[in-house]
């Protein structure tokens, strides 16, 4: 079961690559990142709404949702921040840099997660190998650009 995990999350690696690239497509003909990023949004929104409809999701009571922690509604501000970040940056950088960028700077804001424990993960020390395993990353993002 790990090694279909570990495919599915290498496959939506690429889809976000994908992703970034149609959302940059569609600023660039709608003239402005935001107006690209609500429409690339809605359509996800549209297309979640009709998954929930069809699999029978149960809907959360307003208790619930209240009672959700401050850190479980950063996401969607995240989320926003990184969509529109990206396309405004996507053809500057060109894909391979500005996703070297963003998968070290997940890795590296991951490791900083785990050693401390936040947001619900459980704590795994930022030992060695992960240490160098990031300065690996940095380095390689630097050949990335550079050459």
């Amino acid at each position: 079961m790990i090694v279909l995990s570990l495919l599915v999350a290498l496959l939506v690696g690429a889809l976000i690559t994908l992703q970034t690239g149609s959302n940059a497509r569609l600023k660039e003909a709608l003239g402005h990142p935001l107006p690209a990023v609500v429409i690339s949004s809605l359509i996800g929104i549209v297309l979640l709404s009709v998954a929930i409809a069809v699999i029978r999701a149960p809907i959360p009571t307003v208790g619930r949702v209240m009672a959700a922690p401050w850190a479980a509604w950063i996401g969607g501000l995240l989320g926003a921040v990184y969509a529109v970040t990206v396309v405004v940056i996507a053809r500057d950088l060109g894909a391979t840099t500005l996703t070297a960028l963003v998968v070290t700077g997940q890795l590296i804001c991951s490791v900083v997660l785990d050693h401390y424990g936040l947001l619900g993960f459980d704590v795994h020390a930022a030992g060695l190998g992960r240490v160098v395993g990031c300065a690996l990353l940095l380095a390689g993002t630097f050949v990335i650009w550079k050459f």
